[in-house]
């Protein structure tokens, strides 16, 4: 038996902070090892690692008893990425990163691309540089003897921002790459699994909310999928893509089958989320080798749950990793890396490395003639005094030619005393002055004293208090508005129950209140 898994891990190195009592260089290795054992299957994909290349550490990347392969968003640090971890028993014979070819190195990768001529080569370096994509290609063994190829394409598919409309053309064509790809792989002879975070609820059992949503069915993500997919039903269907979902194969009517719940909003809790992971094979093989195919709602540590399937094959270890497993990285294979790999040399027009050299030359005249310039001003020791004797401290002050001396026989004109000017005359402005005086100091002394009591009731009232809801008349929970607009940074009091569907009355309310600023 085969076991797959897929797991939307949502930042790799996020369940270390759930390791306790272990020793920092061992962390990561065992919540690692500890995830893969926990899911226990001969090939685990793993989306949105969330790790660049540098910041990768050897206990991340190479965990006893397995291999493993990465890709890495070449953008943005911290930002998408995919891995895959094989089983030495389940050792694949290529892998590669991305669906284009771009990134291939002609050595040990998977190849068939396809026509992609419909594609620019800025567009496919752009679809293949945020890591979302990484093939791993096998050898398994039927029940029968026989021996095929099995592809597994480790996919974390772009999300469509609404807000970002130019987000939804990078996700349609993100999918049309991937469906060349795939097909290209089929038409060469080699079983495919497509298996991974793919960001859309095919159907409405899929959604929670999909009888709320606008012009659902009309998704293009959906429409995509569509002319993927077969129809529910391995047998026979009305449509015949080319790939099945075998989730939906077997378990054809299972409501609340969901993959993704909103963290912040506690949907988890009433399982109030949507179907976003899936296993999709292609027919022949989903049909004649596919045992189960299952959700792990039960595993946390990610806003989403592990998919996974199940197929009655055996795979047949290749010898030796591919080359881009990452034992065979410089920063982990133990080889001493040369200071040129760091350095990159920097490209300069012929126009410009000629106005440097003039620069260069003019800096280098100046210099000489300030140098010059300097010895020929610079006193000898002949000239500061013939005397060799120790020097006297007082030689080394002279007056500053800018600040000339006051001559001492100039006399300053004498002013006026300040108290002579603000001193009364008479006695009534005496008596005056004396009385606007007290009147002053008494403000000030009431003035203070009331500052004070108000500070201190403030700070003795405590916080204000938290309202109730009007659902189920329970404390209410902050939150920060954190949308860009004129209300952002301002806070809310909500209902502090997690979302549900409207019906249950268990879920949250639709109470909301906006915070006085304090």
């Amino acid at each position: 038996m085969l076991r797959v898994v897929s797991w939307n891990i949502n930042g790799i190195r996020r369940p270390l902070q759930g390791v306790a009592n272990q020793e920092p260089s061992n962390c990561a290795a065992v919540a690692v090892g500890r995830i893969l054992d926990e899911l226990d299957a001969d090939i685990v994909c793993l989306q949105e690692t969330k790790v660049t290349r540098d910041a990768l550490t050897e206990p991340l990347a190479i965990v006893e008893g397995y291999n493993s392969y990465f890709s890495f968003s070449r953008n943005r640090s911290g930002y998408s990425g995919v891995a895959t971890f094989c089983k030495d028993n389940a050792t694949p014979v290529a892998a590669e990163e991305g669906l284009s070819g771009l990134f291939a190195t002609q050595n040990g990768d998977v190849g068939c691309y396809g026509n992609m001529d419909e594609f620019t080569q800025e567009e496919l370096r752009a679809l293949d540089s945020e890591g979302r994509a990484l093939l791993t290609q096998h050898k398994i063994r039927t029940w029968e003897g026989k021996e095929k190829t099995l592809t597994l394409i480790n996919v974390y598919c772009p999300h469509a921002d609404p807000g970002r409309p130019e987000r939804l053309v990078f996700k349609m064509r993100f999918y049309r790459l991937l469906q060349i790809r795939a097909e290209a792989l089929l038409a060469a002879g080699s079983h495919v699994i497509i298996l991974g975070d793919l960001n859309t609820a095919h159907r409405p059992i899929d959604h929670w909310d999909a009888v709320n949503l606008e012009c659902f069915e009309d998704d293009p993500g959906r429409k995509w999928m569509d002319s993927l997919l077969s129809n529910l039903g391995c047998q026979s269907a009305s449509h015949v893509g080319p790939f099945i979902d075998s989730y939906r194969c077997f378990q054809p009517k299972q409501e609340g089958a969901f993959t993704c719940w909103s963290a912040i909003t506690g949907a988890r809790h009433l399982n109030y989320g949507s179907r976003l992971d899936y296993v999709l094979g292609d027919r022949t093989l989903v049909i004649d080798t596919f045992q189960a195919s299952f959700l792990l709602p039960e595993v946390m540590g990610s806003d989403h749950c592990p998919v996974g399937a199940v197929l009655s094959v055996s795979s047949v270890p290749a010898k030796q990793c591919p080359p881009l497993c990452t034992r065979f990285l410089p920063e982990f294979a133990g080889t001493q890396l040369k200071i040129l790999r760091f350095l990159v040399p920097l490209e300069q027009s012929p126009v410009l490395e000629q106005s440097t050299l003039q620069h260069n030359n003019q800096t280098q005249v100046q210099t000489c003639q300030n140098k010059a310039q300097v010895r020929s001003t610079r006193p000898r020791p002949s000239q500061v005094g013939s005397s060799r004797g120790q020097k006297n401290l007082k030689s080394y002050f002279q007056p500053s030619p800018s600040c000339p001396q006051a001559s001492p026989d100039i006399e300053l004109p004498s002013l006026p005393l300040t108290s002579a000017l603000m001193t009364p005359k008479t006695p009534e402005e005496k008596v005056v002055a004396k009385v606007v005086k007290g009147q002053a100091k008494t403000s000030e002394a009431k003035d203070e004293k009331e500052l004070r009591t108000s500070f201190w009731k403030s700070v003795l009232a405590g916080p204000l208090r938290t309202p109730l809801c009007g659902g189920h008349r329970e404390p209410c929970v902050m939150r920060t508005v954190k949308k860009p607009g004129p209300n952002l940074g301002r806070r809310f009091y909500m209902c502090a129950r997690p979302r549900g569907p409207p019906t249950d009355p268990s879920s949250r309310c639709n109470f909301f209140l906006w915070s006085r600023p304090s």
